[in-house]
């Protein structure tokens, strides 16, 4: 336990952090496609790195502060969420210890069991204390799909979702594709919350989060009836 925080095992100040310009709305959940984990952490207490998160979690389920959650932290960099542009002013970053999609960490791989154990309690004390809206539990590629991919295709988001911390994957599609053209379906796919700039980074984002099997990064019948649900759901107050 650390600073009295019992889902902290210990603190690791890092001197990369700012003053906040908006209330926290928002989670966004990264891995650090580094090895080890002390590297990660070296490197987000570099002055000269100039990023950092609030929280790092182990593949062991170590749970590290090196940020306060009042403060902003340097984790998301250039992003947009529903409306946001300074996503790291409205969000607490949680760091998960992994080997990325990088070769040279022996590739893409499972999320330890004992991290996600860790990270659940972490995760439902931040939601339950801002009153973050499950659709804003997000992915670093959410809020910045023209650069990010993390934390990719295997993070188990229903496992989050069984516990109310994100919003589960729509399984009902009844109300099937609605969208003419390409157009209407990003136009909805920016309502919904993305940054639509790159067109095919953008589903490639949005699938990757609620379609990872298959990325293809072109809209089609059973994305946009996924992208429908999503907001019907929201839009009739069954989500927020």
């Amino acid at each position: 336990m650390a600073g009295g925080d019992e889902l902290v095992h210990r603190e690791l100040p890092s001197p990369n952090h700012g003053e906040r310009t908006a209330p926290v709305s928002m989670v966004v959940l990264h891995y650090t496609e580094m090895k080890p984990v002390e590297a990660a952490l070296e490197r987000m207490c570099d002055p000269q790195a100039s990023v950092s998160a609030h929280y790092c979690i182990t593949e062991e389920g170590e749970v590290i502060r090196l940020v306060p959650e009042g403060r902003r932290a340097w984790h998301a960099g250039q992003s947009y969420w529903r409306g946001i542009p300074d996503v790291n002013s409205a969000s607490i970053g949680i760091e998960l210890d992994h080997p990325g999609h990088a070769p040279e960490n022996g590739g893409y791989c499972p999320f330890a069991e004992a991290q996600i154990e860790a990270l659940i309690p972490l995760l439902a004390r931040i939601v339950k204390q801002y009153d973050i809206p499950r659709a804003n539990v997000v992915g670093h590629s959410c809020v910045a799909p023209m650069r990010k991919i993390d934390p990719g295709e295997l993070f188990p988001w229903e496992r989050l979702a069984q516990y109310k911390l994100c919003l589960p994957r729509p399984t009902s599609l009844a109300a099937g594709n609605p969208f003419h053209n390409e157009g209407s379906f990003f136009l909805a796919l920016e309502r919904f919350g993305y940054d639509i700039t790159d067109q095919r980074k953008a589903v490639e984002a949005f699938e990757r989060r609620w379609r990872p099997e298959h990325i293809t990064g072109i809209p089609d019948g059973e994305v946009a009836a996924i992208l429908w649900q999503l907001l019907l759901d929201r839009d009739q107050g069954r989500t927020r």
